[in-house]
């Protein structure tokens, strides 16, 4: 089984293009929405890092057999934090664009999401849906995905957001979160668009160094190179499940 994990302000929606380059089956995959991304927040969740972990690993309980894990921006810092915690679970995982690491503190939105007061601004903003669109597809969204996903970015989603970085501090990650990577199942791979503006490419190379991850680097391509570079990363990952 894959379970394929989207990032932040996306949905589920992110995968379609890779999907179907992979040829999956509907009964070999997972493309799962996170609580509070283009579905509801379930009663008592947080909507904190620690609760999209823990949920995350609920998940990989459920499939009732070692998983394949692949994840995006946020979902790939929880594919991390899962895999870390119960690599007993792991067949393997890959993360594209986004990596736990005590030296990155952050891009500047993020930063912003987690300031109180100055969050919400930021949230008011977004709810100009022209606006957000123009903003995303100048950040590297492409303009077709970008069209496909504003109309999720509501305020479930926009509160969640602001709890989820609050509770990362931005983008900084301490303790346990890093600590535990030690226990990260040695079959990973690292996919990366070379142009993100978000998170450099040295995060990955340093990552990749650190822990001996295979680094691919989708040269051009930008934050969501997952999606824009589908057939690649799908030759990729194909490559890597092989193995």
């Amino acid at each position: 089984m894959i379970l394929f994990v989207h990032g932040v302000p996306d949905t589920a929606i992110l995968w379609d293009p890779l999907i179907a380059a992979l040829g999956l089956q509907p009964d070999s995959y997972r493309a799962l929405s996170l609580p509070g991304f283009g579905n509801p927040v379930p009663a008592g969740f947080s909507c904190t890092k620690d609760a999209y972990a823990a949920w995350l690993v609920q998940q990989m309980e459920a499939a009732g057999e070692p998983v394949h894990l692949v994840g995006h921006d946020w979902g790939a810092l929880l594919v991390l934090r899962a895999a870390s915690l119960r690599p007993d679970l792991v067949s393997s995982w890959c993360v594209t664009n986004a990596l736990i690491d005590k030296e990155y503190s952050g891009h500047r939105t993020a930063r912003m999401w987690a300031t109180p007061l100055l969050g919400e601004l930021v949230m008011l903003g977004m709810r100009n849906k022209e606006r957000l669109e123009a903003g995303l597809i100048e950040g590297g969204m492409p303009a077709s995905l970008a069209k496909t996903e504003v109309p999720h970015i509501d305020k479930t989603m926009r509160q969640s957001i602001l709890k989820l970085y609050r509770s990362a501090l931005g983008l900084n990650f301490r303790g346990a979160w890093v600590d535990d990577l030690v226990n990260l199942p040695k079959r990973g791979q690292l996919f990366w668009g070379e142009t993100d503006p978000f998170v450099d490419i040295s995060v990955a190379e340093r990552f990749s160094k650190m822990w001996g991850t295979p680094l691919h680097v989708a040269r051009g391509a930008g934050h969501w190179a997952c999606h824009e570079r589908a057939p690649e990363f799908a030759g990729l990952l194909a490559a890597h499940w092989s193995r």
